[in-house]
C-alpha cells in the first residue's frame, strides 16, 4: 500500500516559506524540515533552490536512513544535520537551519546567548548553547553529519533536555532550532533571532552583564512550560 506525502511536503513548504517572511533568511539560505509521527518519513526544502520558486512537489521526503522516497530534486545538503538530531531526539517533529544575522553572530563569535531577561526565559531555560568548534577530521570527512554530532554532544555534555533549550548555534556556523512540529521549530527562530538581538545590545549598553537571577529565569520558564503552565488560554 503506497502512502501519501502530500500532507507532510505542503506543511514543510509553508513553513519554509514563513523563514523570509520573518526576515530569518536570504538568497537561498536555510531549511525546514519535518518528521511524519506515523511513518517516520522526513520532508526537507531541496537543495538550493530560491524560496520564490519553490512549490509543493519540489520538497523532498526520506526515510531516516536518508534514502529518497518522493521528489526528484536534491535534498538540502543539511540534510544529515537533521537526520542525526532526530535520531538522538525522538521528540523532535521540525528543525530550522538559517543564517539569520544577529543569531550568526554570536554563533561566528563561538559565544553562547546569555539569559539576561525574561523575554528570553519565556523560550529558553538557560544560555542558548555554542558548540565547540568542528575538529579538521569533522571538517574533512561527513561534515554536515559531524554538525549534528556537534549538536548532539553539545547538548549532552551539558546535560540539556531539548524540550527545555530547543536552539543551539554551531561554532563558526549558525542556529539551529526544533520543535514538535515545523512551525514551533519556526517560531523558535523568529524568537532565537530576536533574543540574540536584545543580548547583543544589553551587553553593548552595559558590558559584563552577569545573567538573570534563577529564580527568575525559573518563574519566566515554567509558567508557560511543564505540567504547572498557566500562561496563555490553553
Amino acid at each position: 500500500m503506497s502512502i501519501s506525502y502530500q500532507a507532510l511536503k505542503q506543511r514543510v513548504l509553508e513553513a519554509n516559506l514563513d523563514l523570509p517572511r520573518l526576515g530569518l533568511v536570504s538568497f537561498t539560505w536555510g531549511n525546514v524540515s519535518a518528521r511524519d509521527a506515523a511513518s517516520g518519513a522526513i520532508a526537507i526544502k531541496p537543495s538550493g533552490l530560491a524560496y520564490e520558486c519553490m512549490g509543493v512537489d519540489d520538497m523532498v521526503v526520506v526515510a531516516p536512513d536518508g534514502r529518497v522516497l518522493e521528489g526528484s530534486r536534491k535534498p538540502s545538503s543539511d540534510l544529515a544535520t537533521h537526520l542525526e538530531l532526530y535520531r538522538y531526539f525522538p521528540a523532535l517533529g521540525g528543525i530550522v537551519h538559517t543564517h539569520s544575522t544577529w543569531a550568526t553572530a554570536w554563533a561566528q563569535a563561538c559565544r553562547s546567548i546569555p539569559a539576561l531577561g525574561t523575554t528570553h526565559a519565556d523560550y529558553f531555560h538557560g544560555p542558548v548553547p555554542c558548540t565547540d568548534a568542528l575538529s579538521l577530521a569533522q571538517i574533512r570527512g561527513a561534515y554536515e553529519h559531524e554538525t549534528g554530532v556537534a549538536i548532539v554532544e553539545c547538548l549532552r555534555s551539558r546535560g540539556i533536555d531539548p524540550a527545555s533549550m530547543p536552539a543551539a548555534l554551531v561554532a563558526h556556523h549558525g542556529p539551529f532550532t526544533w520543535g514538535p512540529d515545523a512551525e514551533a521549530a519556526v517560531h523558535n527562530a523568529a524568537v532565537l533571532e530576536l533574543t540574540a538581538q536584545m543580548a547583543a545590545l544589553t551587553l553593548q549598553l552595559q558590558p559584563g552583564l552577569m545573567p538573570m537571577p534563577q529564580p527568575l529565569l525559573d518563574r519566566h520558564f515554567l509558567r508557560k512550560h511543564g505540567p504547572g503552565a498557566y500562561y496563555g488560554q490553553g
